[in-house]
């Protein structure tokens, strides 16, 4: 899912893409979307952009002259799980391009498209970022540290910390991969409660004999968890590209996959918390664990099929040896009195040479094959960590 880091990135690529570009005509939505339709007509118009926490803003600026005469008209973009911009040819659109911006002739036209593959991304006409987001973890960070420190008695810090850095209400920009991150980095159990580990942040001052130089350095080199909440996000950003996966191109996505040291890593242990989203951690989950799960870890990359190597080669056909009649009758009377299998995948029972009549195996049973989840960061989630 996009994160903060990714939704500043779209803010770059839109500002660099569009620069000089001029923009006219309606604003396209595609027949299958259900997000409102956008009312704006213009013969020329420049598109700008700009992100705070998961949200981007799209302004579109009448040029001087156009016509019909009107304001310009700001959209909010939340991504959902797959949301992004592109740039393409106006006659080779990406698939899955929902809203479409084209520039104006006599030059080759092109389309800025918002291209949502899931179509759980949303965007508002309305301009305005959504009430009860707090402060960008990126652009406003003393606001941010000061948002949360204030309101450390609200119940959402009653919750384990993997839970409530998911609130956008205080942690507006982080998202499944940037926890687990943070948490790693400070060794901090992942369902340790919230309110307990920030705590420990009011009391937390640095010496006033200090340097303003000695005070940097300081926190550079012993950050806590609400300056890695800013410096994290900081170095995805530095990464560069329009984000991470896999359509963005292989040389984006090596170099953030390189840059994980928990998320998905070969090693690490995860669960799932409360909104069944997965959680990435290694050693202790901590006090407020989910009671009855158990730890899953991540199998090496020595043993582990990697999302680029395709499918596997399927098993050998099996070379047993031909059944008997006899086998063969015992074999279908047997079946239709077997009761249906529930969990596990019952082979049927053969009577093996040398055994008596009636005498069944308890071999052969077949254990289900485990669904691997939230393997990637483009993962579900809840309404409060979109």
């Amino acid at each position: 899912m996009p994160e903060g880091p990714e939704l500043h990135l779209a803010s770059l690529f839109v500002n660099e893409t569009c620069r000089g570009l001029v923009f006219g005509g309606c604003v396209e939505k595609s027949s299958v979307s259900r997000n409102p339709e956008v009312p704006f007509e213009s013969s020329a118009y420049h598109i700008s952009a700009c992100a705070r926490g998961k949200e981007l803003r799209l302004t579109l600026t009448p040029a001087p002259g156009a016509q019909p005469p009107q304001e310009p008209l700001a959209l909010v973009f939340r991504f959902g799980m797959s949301g992004s911009f592109q740039l393409a040819p106006a006659h080779a659109l990406p698939p899955h391009a929902h809203l479409r911006f084209y520039t104006a002739p006599p030059a080759p036209r092109l389309a800025l498209c918002f291209v949502d593959i899931r179509r759980f991304g949303h965007w508002d006409p309305g301009g305005e970022w959504q009430p009860g987001r707090g402060p960008c973890v990126l652009l406003e960070y003393e606001q941010f540290r000061e948002n949360v420190l204030r309101n450390l008695s609200d119940k959402a810090f009653d919750r384990p910390i993997c839970e409530a850095l998911l609130d956008q209400r205080f942690f507006n920009g982080i998202g499944n991969y940037l926890r687990a991150e943070i948490l790693y980095r400070l060794k901090i159990p992942p369902f340790e409660k919230a309110r307990a580990v920030l705590e420990a942040l009011q009391q937390h001052r640095l010496s006033p004999e200090l340097t303003l130089s000695q005070k940097i350095r300081a926190k550079l080199q012993n950050p806590d968890l609400l300056e890695l909440c800013h410096l994290v996000p900081k170095e995805v950003v530095q990464l560069g590209g329009k984000g991470y996966g896999p359509e963005h191109g292989e040389e984006d996505f090596a170099a953030f996959r390189a840059w994980l040291r928990c998320y998905g890593v070969p090693g690490m242990s995860s669960l799932r918390d409360r909104h069944g989203r997965t959680i990435w951690f290694q050693g202790d989950p901590g006090p407020m664990a989910p009671k009855g799960s158990k730890s899953r870890k991540k199998k090496s990359q020595a043993t582990q099929q990697g999302p680029e190597d395709g499918p596997k080669d399927p098993p050998p056909p099996s070379k047993a040896p031909p059944r008997t009649r006899r086998a063969q009758r015992h074999l279908t009377k047997t079946a239709t009195q077997q009761p249906e299998a529930t969990g596990l995948q019952q082979a049927p029972t053969v009577p093996e040479k040398g055994r008596k009549k009636g005498q069944q195996t308890t071999s052969g049973l077949r254990r289900p094959q485990k669904i691997k989840a939230d393997a990637s960061p483009g993962e579900s989630g809840t309404a409060s960590a979109s």
